[in-house]
């Protein structure tokens, strides 16, 4: 099963490009993340035509998750739990079947966290509000993939210049320990499963020419079940796609599981 998570930054902006790459990565199970547009706009007609299943949790010209799967997309959970009155599209989960197995698959657009006080404060809390649900689906003890855009730099060889991010939310102390407790749950960042290596990417900035000079950092991460984790054979990086004309700023990034 071929599972893979992308911020399209507008899903309507990028269909072109989402639909190229799906017919050229062939995943089975893709989380978008910044959809963008509510759930009547997003371009389901298209998406289905493609091959895939839809799962919307949209919003109004910002935030928004989806799902898409080759496969049946069983038991939809709109939102994250534990704040009834966080109205942002951020969250969504589901289970997909396949050859006999069900893997629990969500999609995820943790906050950035830069804009002041109020708003880190929001990001904190909502790694935590993560931390304690991730602590819920473990005890399932089924194949759970936890994956999409985090706006978290774990380390700083996550970044091609780690000092121009340490006073940014993606990279402060307290942001990077709130992934640890995240991950301490018994999760497996998949990509740090099979390699150690630096100057690997998910986004690069618009501005500054930051693609050109591969001025990256990593913000988009599959964390794993033991389950899942025990089944992970291959991970890539699509980073072609930034080169495309009128890119998003991130690139999928995909597992392959046994």
């Amino acid at each position: 099963m071929r599972i893979a998570t992308w911020n399209v930054n507008s899903v309507r902006q990028r269909l072109d490009h989402l639909l190229t790459w799906l017919k050229e990565a062939e995943p089975d199970v893709v989380c978008l993340q910044e959809i963008k547009c509510q759930d009547e706009a997003f371009p389901r007609l298209e998406i289905e035509s493609a091959g895939y299943n839809v799962a919307v949790h949209g919003q109004k010209g910002f935030n928004g998750v989806a799902i898409l799967s080759k496969h049946p997309i069983e038991e939809p959970r709109m939102g994250l739990p534990g704040d009834d009155e966080d109205a942002h599209s951020r969250y969504i989960e589901a289970l997909v079947s396949h050859d006999g197995k069900v893997t629990r698959v969500a999609s995820i657009y943790l906050p950035n966290g830069n804009g002041g006080a109020e708003k880190y404060a929001y990001k904190l809390a909502w790694m935590e509000r993560l931390r304690l649900h991730a602590a819920e689906l473990l005890k399932l003890e089924e194949a759970l993939v936890l994956a999409g855009d985090f706006n978290v730099i774990p380390e700083p060889r996550d970044a091609k210049t780690p000092a121009m991010w340490v006073n940014d939310a993606l990279f402060l102390p307290e942001t990077r320990a709130a992934w640890r407790r995240i991950a301490n749950l018994g999760l497996t960042d998949a990509l740090r499963a099979v390699t150690d290596a630096g100057d690997v990417f998910t986004f690069w900035d618009y501005t500054s020419g930051a693609w050109r000079r591969n001025e990256g950092i990593r913000i988009d991460h599959l964390l794993l079940s033991p389950q899942a984790a025990d089944r992970l054979k291959t991970v890539a990086i699509d980073k072609h796609v930034r080169g495309w004309e009128k890119p998003s700023d991130h690139v999928p990034i995909r597992i392959d599981l046994a």
